[in-house]
């Protein structure tokens, strides 16, 4: 095929197509009117060969071909972009921009409250948009709706960008007076007690808990069903901050990421404590979408991001000192 006589202007189309899955919401994200985006359908199906979009009982849906085209498309206009866009430098101190990131329970208490201090002090208008993960599907992130996502990730697309901000381990987080304490605290002893289970949905909306699939309940449960073993759970949260106001109860033991235990360091009503048993350690990670990694504003505030992680991690390892497993 002649390149020279393809209507380059079809990928722009197909790539809003593909991501669209309509055709007359793809003709109001390009501005133009539904049959011309009828006649671009109808153009790319006679230069592919393909249909590119077929009906079903869950309406429009890409055919095999177009999915396998779909992230290079998208790869070229990206590359595109970014050899016709500008290199402006980030003026942080003028920008009024708004970031979205999207932050897991964890890394908001964690690591988000020093990210706005900063940017407060080098960026003092820009405005920072902090929603949680059932806010915020992949493609969101990969459209550059949201500029990043901050989680820990079982799967993520493979067309993004990432990095480690840190390696994370598991504490016990309990109330003082925990009889526990007065105890060897061993795996016996811990799963006498009750337990408080926390963790975070992964993108799009959650769904309730059931407390007999391991499975899906996480690193801890699952680290101690292959020692066929079983805690006592007596509430699930969502949400670290919570479980850790539940641990300042007398009978009730969190176990959650060491970093979040941390915050508590000058509560002396809590103690910290290292599992009685292994629980694999877990990457904390930013991703974002290829569209956005040679964006100025964005270059900024990954560096932003990426050294107040490295604060966290320098001023953590004092108290990894104390907290055996930690590092």
């Amino acid at each position: 095929m002649d390149i020279s006589r393809v209507d380059l202007n079809l990928l722009v189309y197909l790539d809003v197509l593909l991501r669209e899955k309509n055709v007359t919401k793809a003709a109001t994200h390009l501005g133009i009117t539904q049959p011309a985006m009828s006649n671009g359908l109808r153009r790319l199906r006679d230069l592919l060969g393909d249909p590119i979009l077929v009906r079903t009982s869950t309406g429009m849906t890409p055919t095999e071909r177009a999915g396998e085209l779909q992230p290079l498309v998208r790869s070229i206009l990206a590359n595109i972009e970014q050899a016709v866009q500008q290199k402006t430098p980030f003026a942080a101190s003028e920008s009024q921009r708004v970031f979205r990131i999207m932050a897991s329970d964890y890394a908001e208490s964690c690591l988000m409250p020093r990210v706005l201090r900063q940017i407060r002090e080098q960026a003092p208008s820009v405005t920072l948009d902090v929603l949680t993960p059932s806010d915020v599907s992949f493609e969101d992130v990969e459209q550059g709706r949201v500029d990043m996502a901050i989680n820990r990730f079982d799967k993520i697309p493979q067309s993004f960008h990432q990095k480690t901000l840190w390696i994370e381990y598991f504490a016990c987080l309990m109330n003082a007076d925990n009889r526990i304490l007065l105890e060897p605290f061993t795996l016996d002893s811990y799963l006498d007690a009750s337990h408080i289970w926390v963790s975070k949905t992964g993108f799009g909306v959650g769904v309730g808990v059931n407390p007999k699939d391991v499975q899906r309940l996480g690193w801890v449960d699952e680290a101690l069903s292959r020692m066929g073993r079983r805690r006592q759970i007596s509430v699930f949260t969502r949400h670290y901050q919570v479980a850790m106001l539940l641990a300042e109860q007398h009978d009730l033991i969190a176990t959650l990421p060491s970093r979040a235990a941390w915050l508590q360091k000058n509560n002396p009503g809590l103690v910290v404590k290292v599992p009685p048993f292994d629980i694999p350690p877990f990457e904390l990670k930013m991703a974002w979408s290829p569209l956005l990694q040679h964006n100025a504003d964005h270059q900024w505030l990954r560096r932003l991001i990426v050294e107040v992680a490295g604060e966290v991690d320098a001023e953590f390892a004092e108290f990894g000192n104390r907290f055996e497993g930690a590092e």
